[in-house]
């Protein structure tokens, strides 16, 4: 089987402080992952070294068969679509949509001189349609609705055809239909089976998108539980991770939670 990602007994330190500790986790090729837990508990940091953002003070990482700190990450995170709502910032306002998404394609966030050539500018449109935002493609980035800005992050994340998908909470401060909205798409997106592996971060059960079809809970560095989505997502090992009482239904295919 191929792994996209494959950590054995990873720990991050920082400052002297254990942000991860003794991480093992694999995601196959064809499953789409979400990680859960309370704030702090070390899910952007796990994502992170996922990206080949940062490495990891001792253990083992792969992502996409390459060890890090044995490989040149520029040209592995080449192949890894980030979307993450720090990227917002470095995105001039004034940048059109098109030139938002099609800049994606030199790993950079503002056009400059580098040249395009018709094929790139057909798959941004291409793309720009999958999202949503093919009437948007002349606006400038910074006139858009926050929902439309993070559609606009998930559309530069699958511009250049990525093995491995990361998403960063990507409908956290929505309003409800912006929510929902992203969410059905991001559900389309993760049933294709031509769909790349995906990992997203969030901290709340209502916006797991349908497709997914794996879980990990992590509190306070280590792993609580992970696997099949429908044995981790339950009443006990979530209240369990968040040390609180909650009570999770499953209904539609999405799942909600509540306290007992």
């Amino acid at each position: 089987m191929a792994y996209t990602i494959d950590l054995q007994d990873v720990t991050v330190t920082r400052d002297g402080n254990e942000i991860l500790q003794k991480v093992d986790w694999r995601v196959a090729d064809n499953e789409r992952w979400v990680i859960i837990g309370p704030n702090g508990a070390g899910k952007t940091t796990l994502l992170k070294v996922a990206a080949a953002q940062i490495q990891p003070s001792s253990g083992t990482a792969k992502i996409l068969g390459e060890q890090l700190g044995g490989v040149n990450v520029f040209d592995l995170r080449t192949r890894v679509g980030f979307a993450s709502s720090a990227l917002v910032s470095h995105i001039p306002n004034s940048e059109t949509v098109l030139n938002a998404v099609m800049t994606a394609s030199y790993a950079i966030t503002g056009r400059w001189t580098e040249s395009y050539e018709d094929i790139d500018e057909r798959r941004a449109r291409r793309v720009l349609a999958e999202w949503n935002l093919s009437n948007h493609a002349d606006r400038a980035f910074g006139t858009l609705s926050d929902g439309e800005r993070k559609r606009v992050q998930l559309a530069r994340a699958v511009m250049t055809d990525p093995e491995l998908l990361l998403l960063d909470e990507p409908v956290a401060s929505l309003d409800l239909g912006a929510r929902e909205q992203t969410v059905q798409l991001l559900g389309s997106y993760a049933s294709s089976p031509v769909a790349p592996s995906m990992v997203m971060v969030t901290h709340h059960l209502e916006e797991i998108p349908a497709g997914f079809t794996h879980a990990l809970l992590l509190n306070e560095g280590s792993i609580v539980s992970q696997g099949p989505i429908a044995s981790i997502l339950t009443s006990d090992l979530l209240s369990e991770t968040f040390g609180f009482g909650l009570n999770v239904t499953f209904d539609g295919g999405r799942f909600q939670v509540r306290a007992r």
